[in-house]
C-alpha cells in the first residue's frame, strides 16, 4: 500500500473544522477490498490536489467511523465544514471515485 491507514484518528470536530473538502478514507491495511481500491482512489484524488486525503483505520469501537455510519470498507466520505457532500463505498473503478468527487465539488 502506498499510504497506510493510520491507527491514530482525528476527532470528528477536527475533521469538521478543516478548510475545504476533506476525503476521509476508512479501511484497514489488511482489507483486500481496500488494497484493490487503493489505486483507483489515489488516481482520482491526484487530479484534485486541493482536496485533503486522510486515511484512517476503522473497526469496532472506532468513533470516527461510527460518526459517519461506515459499514463497509473502503468507504471514502467527502466532507466540508462538517457536512457530508458525497461518499463512495467499495469503489470498483476510478470513475466511481471521480463521480463522488464531482458531486462533492458541486455541493
Amino acid at each position: 500500500m502506498a499510504k497506510a491507514y493510520e491507527t491514530t484518528q482525528p476527532d470528528r470536530s477536527e475533521i469538521d473544522a478543516m478548510p475545504g473538502i476533506v476525503a476521509v478514507d476508512f479501511g484497514t491495511n489488511w482489507c483486500g477490498y481496500c488494497r484493490s481500491a487503493e489505486p483507483d482512489i489515489a488516481t482520482a484524488l491526484a487530479a484534485h490536489p486541493d482536496i485533503r486525503h486522510i486515511k484512517v483505520e476503522d473497526g469496532p469501537g472506532r468513533k470516527l467511523g461510527r460518526s459517519f455510519k461506515v459499514k463497509l470498507w473502503p468507504t471514502v466520505v467527502f466532507v466540508k465544514g462538517g457536512v457530508e457532500l458525497s461518499r463512495v463505498v467499495r469503489p470498483e473503478s476510478e470513475q466511481e471515485v471521480s463521480e463522488a468527487l464531482e458531486q462533492a465539488a458541486r455541493a
